[in-house]
């Protein structure tokens, strides 16, 4: 894995502090655009993980069939 990225869990909970700042409204709006932009890119982060760990799963079901 690389050092570089976060892991699913590290990933996820950022987009979730991300998501109660900008519901809690105490971001001015520069702020919340930019909260915004990194929680789109962590969600798609989180979603590719699941995705792989989906695909390795299948993988393992064929296999071991």
């Amino acid at each position: 894995m690389d050092e570089n990225k976060p892991t699913f869990e590290e990933a996820y909970k950022q987009l979730m502090e991300l998501v109660k700042k900008m519901e809690s409204g105490e971001l001015p709006l520069a702020d919340s655009v930019a909260a915004y932009e990194q929680g789109v890119k962590l969600k798609a982060y989180c979603e590719q993980l699941l995705k792989e760990a989906e695909l390795k799963i299948e993988t393992l079901k064929v296999t071991n069939q």
